[in-house]
């Protein structure tokens, strides 16, 4: 898979480790001579160049590109790097970094955002899952189909704990996609039965969350009419 990199700053260079790590192609471009810091990631391609600028883009070959991520520390930069990379050249996945979460409402599919990234929100959505179980935790909003990655821990009194995930009315649109069990990252099969502790990851539409939440949460009947 070949990713182009819009900011070659700290977050843009982790990122690109972490994908070269994983086998994949990435570009890096940054329009600062100072940021292009080739023995940092020498596996990757760099490219000195303004990601804002059309003829900086095809310099890259975007069209050529999987995945482009908007990484700059300028919300500004990242809308723009994510309409062009969505309209002009047509790139299948679009990630986009929030700096200011007042701005955090613009990262939509009208700008050509397909994921966008909260740091703030993150982190808040850490703190909240460390210290919730039984409540909803919001980690990532998608802009397409208005859904969300969310994160739940099944509380000890849950009326699923130990029933199979076949056998779970879940709600519509959403959709079990991992479960956490200690330190396995499980793919979730019809047969696998839900423990008390999973944090189980969905991708849910935004008006099904509550719904979610009220099932996963719902106690046992001993418990509830203890």
């Amino acid at each position: 898979m070949r990713v182009a990199i819009a900011g070659a700053g700290a977050v843009g260079r982790s990122i690109a480790g972490e994908l070269l790590e994983n086998g994949h192609e990435v570009l890096l471009i940054d329009k600062a001579p100072t940021a292009i810091s080739v023995e940092r990631v020498p596996q990757a391609e760099w490219l000195l160049a303004d990601a804002c600028e059309i003829t900086s883009l095809d310099e890259a070959a975007l069209q050529r590109c999987n995945v482009v991520i908007a990484a700059t520390g300028d919300d500004k930069v990242n809308l723009v790097v994510s309409l062009l990379a969505k309209t002009e050249y047509g790139v299948p996945r679009v990630v986009a970094r929030v700096n200011n979460p007042k701005n955090e409402w613009l990262f939509n599919e009208a700008w050509g955002v397909d994921v966008a990234v909260s740091t703030p929100r993150l982190m808040s959505a850490l703190v909240e899952e460390a210290v919730s179980v039984g409540d909803l935790v919001r980690l990532l909003r998608f802009s397409h189909g208005d859904a969300n990655l969310v994160e739940l821990t099944l509380p000890e009194e849950s009326a699923l704990a130990g029933i199979q995930v076949g056998d779970v009315h879940w709600p519509e649109d959403t959709s079990l996609v991992t479960i956490i069990r200690g330190t396995r990252v499980l793919t979730p099969s019809q047969e696998d039965s839900l423990e008390v502790g999973d944090e189980l990851l969905f991708v849910a539409a935004q008006a099904r969350e509550e719904q979610l939440e009220d099932l996963l949460s719902k106690r046992r009947r001993e418990d509830a009419e203890g």
